[in-house]
């Protein structure tokens, strides 16, 4: 993948991600992590190589599917791409408001949503009047809300405290026992020690090698 008529930012990349599945992405910064986050979001195109999705070759499918792909992809980045004219509630509900949920539905969910991770004194808030910390809790929101077959989430722990952080984890990891797959990017090594779950490791980008799960830290 390449960003324009610049060298390739990721190449040589082989990799399955398996329905319901949880890996963190790791290595050091310019590494590749949120380029290939971007790839497996479809946000940005492959320059070469294949790329597949639910099993359809992306670059084979119409707009309008490419559109229904999308929408099974929760993605948190690490400039959130929040709407700032919406309130929190209405952001969170947007995904949910496109795919044709009941309306009694979106207002329940959406304000259990946010209760839970923390917003709840903050739906009517706008992005600008929240700090970065529960912006970031806000987009994690948006993304996780539809229960997308697949998650991608860069950094979504590097704004919050530690507790916030661990709470966000156990989410993605439920969100995983329902059957989402998750890729993570993370710096912590302490977030894998708590939550011990394969890590694929890129430098260069390229993909070095995955890493089975550390046994389990002991969580006090």
């Amino acid at each position: 993948m390449r960003y324009g008529s610049g060298e390739e930012v990721l190449r040589d990349i082989g990799l399955s991600i398996n329905a319901g599945s949880f890996h963190y992405l790791m290595g050091p910064s310019g590494a590749g992590k949120t380029s290939l986050l971007r790839l497996l979001s479809l946000s940005q195109p492959a320059s070469r190589g294949t790329v597949v999705l639910f099993g359809r070759d992306v670059a084979r499918v119409d707009r309008d599917e490419l559109g229904r792909l999308r929408r099974r992809i929760g993605v948190v980045f690490q400039d959130f791409r929040l709407l700032d004219h919406l309130t929190a509630f209405d952001n969170v509900a947007l995904p949910l408001r496109i795919g044709g949920a009941d309306p009694e539905r979106i207002s329940a969910y959406v304000s259990q949503m946010l209760c839970w991770i923390g917003l709840g004194d903050f739906i009517e808030a706008r992005p600008p009047q929240l700090s970065m910390g529960q912006r970031q809790l806000l987009a994690v929101a948006r993304a996780v809300v539809g229960r997308p077959d697949l998650l991608l989430a860069d950094e979504p722990t590097s704004n919050v405290d530690p507790a916030r952080a661990e709470r966000l984890v156990h989410l993605f990891a439920e969100l995983h026992k329902l059957g989402t797959a998750v890729v993570l990017a993370t710096h912590s090594r302490e977030l894998v020690r708590r939550w011990p779950f394969p890590v694929l490791h890129m430098e260069r980008g390229r993909l070095i090698r995955a890493l089975p799960a550390e046994p389990r830290a002991a969580v006090g």
